[in-house]
């Protein structure tokens, strides 16, 4: 038997419905949409209304410009191959004067966009004094400017709030430049349910939000979000352990009185985070313990209602991504992006 991942793509069409109808949104769809599917996502969200995406990746930024040619695709990286670029029409990210200086001449039948460094100091202006350097530049064809808060998950603290206040700053110094520009926009998920859209921004970057999670737990009901991913495997073996007696290699989990082992086939290289064995899984609507965690199997203490060829639930409608990351598991991203989905059995619905 093989573990399965069913996608939801009628949900994925829904929470990218919803949010387009409230906002402009730029689909993020970098690592294969998540690990989802660059396709599958592609053509959900597309369905939902959505007409801008983003990625990190130029192989995926072509894929999505062969599948239409009308819709916005911005390179949220930097990079050189201006020939590929040109040719497909998409829109690519300048992030510093040492990139504008060295690939100027490049850069003048492209589409650009500047990105401002802010506080998490991975790609960016500085200044908007730097900026206006670049928007001043005749020959340069400007659509957009943008920025990342690292902090926007962050609560109780004040980063989130200097770093909002920070990017507004340059906006209203940028502000006899904001009328040519398309796009705007600096919000992710979380960003933009805890302040709507900012001022001056045109768009949202959509992330974990259309994908069904919620980007953060206190204070949002689960309607938010549709969960989309469920992953199943299955019980081929029942083993009764004694008590006194060890599962797993190196004695990992002992016994402290008789009970029964069902045997999943599903595990770490399926890409399982280890922390999901600090987790419930369900059998039969009911909740059950795993033990022990291998590559190829979870071995899980059950009782006598359970038998072999049952369907061992990892993640559904009740064990979300979002409550599995509110407790310490890691990331949706993390989550996500770590399964290896070549050993799944993967269907669409």
């Amino acid at each position: 038997m093989t573990a399965r991942l069913i996608l939801n793509t009628e949900r994925l069409t829904r929470q990218a419905r919803r949010f387009q109808s409230q906002v402009d949104t730029i689909a993020i769809v970098k690592n294969d949409g998540y690990n989802h599917g660059l396709e599958t996502v592609y053509q959900a969200f597309y369905k939902g209304g959505i007409r801008a995406f983003a990625t990190t990746s130029l192989a995926e930024a072509i894929q999505l410009r062969k599948w239409d040619n009308d819709i916005f695709i911005l390179l949220l990286d930097p990079g050189a191959d201006f020939d590929q670029i040109r040719k497909y029409h998409l829109t690519l990210t300048v992030s510093s004067m040492a990139f504008y200086d060295k690939y100027r001449e490049e850069l003048k039948d492209i589409d650009i966009q500047l990105v401002y460094r802010n506080d998490l100091n991975r790609l960016g202006f500085t200044s908007s004094d730097q900026m206006k350097q670049i928007l001043d530049d005749p020959d340069m064809n400007i659509s957009g400017i943008w920025t990342h808060f690292a902090s926007a998950d962050d609560f109780g603290v004040e980063r989130y709030e200097e770093e909002v206040q920070n990017w507004l700053i340059i906006l209203d110094q940028l502000k006899a430049y904001l009328p040519d520009l398309t796009y705007i926009h600096a919000q992710n998920s979380s960003s933009y349910l805890r302040d709507d859209l900012l001022p001056y921004h045109t768009h949202i970057r959509g992330g974990v939000i259309l994908y069904g999670t919620r980007p953060y737990y206190d204070g949002l009901d689960t309607t938010i979000a549709e969960q989309a991913v469920s992953i199943e495997a299955s019980v081929i073996e029942l083993t009764p352990v004694k008590a006194g007696r060890s599962i797993g290699y190196s004695a990992e989990y002992q016994t402290d009185k008789d009970i029964t082992i069902a045997v999943c086939d599903i595990g770490y290289g399926n890409g399982l985070l280890k922390g999901r064995k600090d987790f419930p899984v369900k059998i039969n609507d009911k909740e059950y313990p795993i033990r022990v965690m291998m590559m190829s199997h979870i071995l899980i203490e059950v009782d006598e209602d359970i038998e072999i060829g049952d369907t061992v639930t990892l993640y559904d409608d009740d064990l979300r991504f979002d409550w599995l990351t509110k407790n310490g598991i890691g990331s949706f991203s993390q989550q996500m992006s770590s399964l290896n989905k070549q050993t799944f059995d993967v269907s669409c619905i």
